[in-house]
């Protein structure tokens, strides 16, 4: 597999786009609570703005990306969100960064990499043989790892040393490398032509619907990634003012905390190799999603000392291998369950109903920092966490094996 040139490219571009994608994520906000000063209110607001295009945009990207070739996908998603950092960064220099600008880019962004994200789930499965997967996701989900360790850290510093604007056209570079490695990808994709009447569309869109909703396993996937997305999601918006306001960290102290979770993933993408084969797929993911929920109650139950950052790093270490955990085997089981042609439909599908209700998630966590204060939102948010493993161990998803039932075969 690693012999195979256009999977060396699709890995390298996948990897500095999930770089910047993750540094992204934190310069926004950061940039946000330091300069402009923006409330809770206001943070909440930024996050969910950058997250709606998840709720908007999701099933259409899935529908696109099973008629179009991944490689065009992720080709102009790098573009856009090049051009749209560059933008930032151009208003910058001009005195226009303020909090609207910073909305429209977190927007655009946001949009743009639902797009490449489908769609490099879905080229993967495209582009290596069927035996190969196991391997491809782990290389794929190790850049997304690695990402997760580069990107916080890497945001904190550039918010802290570097004015608004240099930090966003930074941003903009891993985008721009990306672009440069998929464009060189030369294998075609053996996908239908592009149909443009809009009734298609959505009659796809509502066949990936009613595949996932007819599956109790990819349904209750679907149910416990909302409860836990939608939780986490408040609880972040949360979190970011915590650590600067109420444990008074730094900009690269922040960048550090959060930058842990990334070592985290990548042993998680490692347990995942060998766990769910060892005691299940259902044992594993009730077990982690458990973990991941009651580790993050202990950043409400800390105050400031001098081993404040090292006990947050802990915490982060802990969030990322059980996380990393979740996701890879839920990946298992969606990529074992889904046909060759449902693969970016399903995908979207699940990134739709897991991840949409994150802008609501994002608005409460800030509502509930204004009112409840920050300690006590913390705690109530992390807890809401523990719904997704509830929901999992009441379902038939707590009852998968070792082995995965075989993928069904469907004409498309």
């Amino acid at each position: 597999m690693w012999r195979d040139r256009d999977f060396r490219r699709l890995w390298v571009g996948q990897t500095v786009s999930q770089l910047g994608e993750h540094t992204t994520l934190v310069v926004l906000p950061l940039y946000a609570v330091l300069t402009l000063d923006a409330d809770a209110g206001e943070l909440g607001v930024l996050r969910a703005v950058g997250q709606a295009p998840i709720l908007l945009l999701s099933l259409l990207a899935g529908a696109w990306v099973d008629r179009w070739r991944t490689r065009t996908v992720m080709v102009w998603a790098d573009t856009g969100r090049a051009l749209a950092l560059g933008a930032a960064a151009a208003a910058g220099l001009l005195g226009a960064l303020g909090l609207p600008a910073l909305l429209v880019t977190a927007f655009a962004v946001g949009a743009l990499s639902v797009f490449f994200d489908v769609a490099y789930q879905a080229s993967l499965v495209r582009l290596v043989e069927r035996d190969q997967l196991v391997r491809g996701n782990s290389a794929l989900e190790g850049s997304r790892s690695a990402a997760q360790i580069a990107g916080p850290a890497l945001g904190g510093v550039l918010v802290s040393l570097l004015t608004a604007p240099i930090a966003a056209a930074s941003c903009a570079l891993p985008f721009a490398l990306s672009f440069l490695s998929i464009r060189r990808m030369r294998r075609r994709e053996p996908v239908p032509k592009l149909s443009p009447r809009p009734p298609r569309v959505r009659r796809r869109i509502l066949a990936g619907l009613r595949f996932v909703a007819a599956d109790r396993a990819l349904r209750t996937v679907c149910l416990a990634s909302a409860a836990f997305q939608f939780s986490l999601a408040a609880m972040m918006t949360v979190y970011l003012l915590f650590l600067p306001r109420e444990l008074h960290l730094s900009g690269p102290e922040v960048g550090l905390a959060l930058a842990a979770t990334g070592p985290g993933a990548l042993l998680g993408s490692l347990l995942a190799a060998r766990l769910p084969g060892r005691f299940g797929h259902g044992v594993v993911l009730v077990a982690a999603a458990l973990g991941d929920g009651a580790f993050l109650v202990v950043p409400a139950l800390h105050g400031p000392t001098a081993a404040t950052v090292l006990a947050l790093v802990a915490v982060s270490l802990v969030f990322g291998t059980f996380g990393q955990l979740v996701n890879v085997t839920v990946m298992g089981v969606r990529q074992a369950l889904t046909p060759y042609g449902m693969q970016g439909r399903v995908a979207a599908t699940i990134t739709f109903a897991g991840m949409g209700l994150t802008p609501l998630g994002s608005l409460l966590g800030g509502f509930l920092a204004d009112q409840w204060g920050l300690r006590v939102s913390l705690a109530a948010t992390a807890a809401g966490m523990l719904l997704s493993p509830s929901l999992m161990a009441l379902s038939p998803l707590a009852r998968l094996g070792r082995t995965l039932p075989a993928r069904r075969v469907l004409m498309d």
